[in-house]
């Protein structure tokens, strides 16, 4: 199996062409390095990988690993097809774009002025608020799940993503006031660009953009009962060890849904470098980063994400989608790109496209700086000890944990060093403590953070609520948004929600009226009396969705 797969490709490995800028050169890699990268998956027993490197626009290696179909015995090949989740953004980021280009639209218009059906929350949402993720959408499959249908449960369509967005009541937060990614909007921009055109979303797709790139193995998902040749099946582990089949069974798309190869991949970005198709004001606007209300500036661009790696300029993005994942991101200064898409939900695509990039260019990485800001101040440890515990974020109420640790404070996985007395910062992120205390002599504190400027953390007590106390809390409670009823009781000694068949979680105790559990945070909200009248359910893409107590 690896010789079929070496085999194919250095037949596909193009001779080498390097990069000049500085005096400094791409390095050359062997094969058997990349083969390094993706040992884990060179056999027949699993799925697995394909990767495509491009060097100013050449293609320079194409290669892949693994299984395709490990029901059939069919291979990875360098023109498998793939999905790559969320990569497929910056496509339709490109479908919206154009458009605009073409003066059909405007950026700054109205998303209701061609998408009625949503809601009018007082507050205008713009198409560009959805380009980046700053519109307060709540993510419609995040409330499906919620709902008792989680995506890959049930074949999802674009009526069922308006059906769902129509009945939110509320925005997550103000259009503009956050970052928070959401798949709705890239959904609604692909209702958008089909109304707008007059054309499916798909075949704006393939006239607009994949043919005149020569993107001849790339189409969208709109239906995923269709046949599609050479493509992988996706797979997940299962508990024994081994694989099942973990298919994205659904027909929504722009958000997720392409079907493509690495290599195909590496057309579409290389045209962001170039604007062959487009022009320079299509590459503009695909590189254009949000703006918060705030005048913070966030990495989120037209289904591009701007940062850094060890030092260099990188515009990239990432996607999981049922059991594929994928990266696709571009240097360029150097003019190197890479993708990387896999059929095994535990690929990292990610983190192997890194070990690719390390390879080829070690030798234009700045040296690795330390954790320690260069300025800071030494903090005693009973003053570090004093602000440590639990806080909640006044955001989407989450309960947010405070440590104490050699010096410093730790926030989930975050190091915050002290530069000031009061004040804590470790790259793009600070805190910083008010002067006033709580009850408790700890100090609430505003949080600075990509995509959330001034963010309040107030401290709260841990709770440790009695089974007498957890009655106030039993009862059931129904949610028009999400069209679900869940019964909250007290079962053998353990509080839990259950869903309309009987399915219980846990939920344990985070601060007073307040409990998490699965990654959610539920608060039980009281009227006036103190009696218990409704409960939020808060999680990453869907904040305070209201339930109303029945009973």
């Amino acid at each position: 199996m690896k010789t079929w797969i070496t085999l194919s490709a250095l037949l596909l490995l193009i001779p080498m062409v390097t990069s000049e800028g500085g005096g400094q050169t791409v390095a050359e890699v062997d094969i058997s390095a990349i083969d390094g990268v993706f040992e884990e998956f060179d056999g027949t027993r699993t799925p697995g990988c394909g990767v495509a490197v491009s060097l100013h626009g050449s293609p320079i290696l194409l290669s892949a690993y693994g299984m395709a179909n490990l029901e059939h015995d069919i291979p990875n090949t360098p023109e498998t097809v793939f999905e790559p989740g969320s990569v497929s953004k910056q496509f339709t980021a490109a479908a919206t774009i154009l458009l605009a280009l073409d003066g059909k639209l405007s950026l700054d218009d109205d998303i209701r002025d061609y998408i009625p059906e949503l809601p009018d929350y007082g507050e205008v949402i713009t198409i560009r608020h959805l380009l980046h993720h700053t519109s307060g959408l709540r993510d419609w499959g995040s409330v499906a799940a919620i709902e008792g249908w989680p995506r890959t449960r049930r074949a999802h369509t674009h009526m069922h993503m308006l059906d769902i967005a129509s009945r939110q009541m509320a925005l997550n937060y103000p259009p503009g006031k956050y970052y928070s990614y959401t798949n709705t909007g890239y959904n609604l921009q692909a209702v958008l660009v089909e109304r707008v055109s007059g054309m499916s979303f798909a075949e704006f797709s393939r006239v607009r953009i994949f043919e005149p790139l020569g993107m001849t193995r790339t189409e969208w998902r709109d239906d995923f009962n269709r046949i599609v040749k050479d493509r992988a099946t996706a797979y997940t582990r299962t508990q024994e060890g081994g694989w099942a089949q973990l298919m994205p069974f659904e027909n929504v798309h722009g958000n997720g849904g392409l079907l493509t190869t690495p290599g195909d991949l590496l057309r579409f970005t290389h045209n962001l470098k170039t604007g062959e198709l487009g022009g320079p004001r299509f590459v503009e606007e695909m590189h254009r980063q949000s703006v918060l209300n705030s005048g913070q500036v966030h990495a989120y661009a037209g289904g591009l994400q701007v940062g850094t790696y060890r030092g260099l300029l990188v515009v990239e993005h990432g996607g999981s989608t049922a059991g594929y994942r994928a990266q696709l991101s571009r240097f360029p200064d150097q003019g190197l790109a890479i993708s990387v898409i896999c059929n095994a939900s535990n690929g990292n695509a990610g983190g192997r496209l890194r070990e690719v990039a390390d390879l080829y260019l070690g030798d234009f990485f700045a040296e690795e700086a330390g954790d320690t800001p260069e300025t800071g101040v030494e903090i005693s440890p009973s003053r570090l000890q004093a602000l440590a515990g639990g806080y909640r974020d006044m955001r989407r109420e989450a309960m947010v944990r405070i440590a104490a640790v050699d010096g410093a404070l730790r926030m989930g996985g975050t190091l915050l060093f002290p530069v000031a007395e009061n004040r804590f910062e470790n790259g793009g992120t600070s805190l910083v403590f008010d002067e006033e205390v709580f009850a408790d002599g700890r100090p609430a504190a505003v949080l600075n953070t990509s995509g959330a400027d001034g963010v309040r953390l107030e401290p709260v007590p841990d709770s440790r609520p009695t089974e007498a106390d957890l009655a106030e809390f039993t009862g059931t409670y129904h949610s028009d948004e999400a069209e679900v009823t869940y019964v909250a009781e007290i079962e053998n000694g353990t509080f839990v929600l259950k869903d309309r068949w009987g399915r219980g979680r846990p939920l344990q105790p985070l601060y007073p009226d307040a409990f998490g559990g699965g990654g959610n945070t539920f608060i039980f909200r009281r009227d006036s009396s103190g009696r218990v009248v409704a409960m939020s359910w808060s999680q990453g893409r869907v904040w305070d969705l209201r339930f109303q107590k029945i009973d």
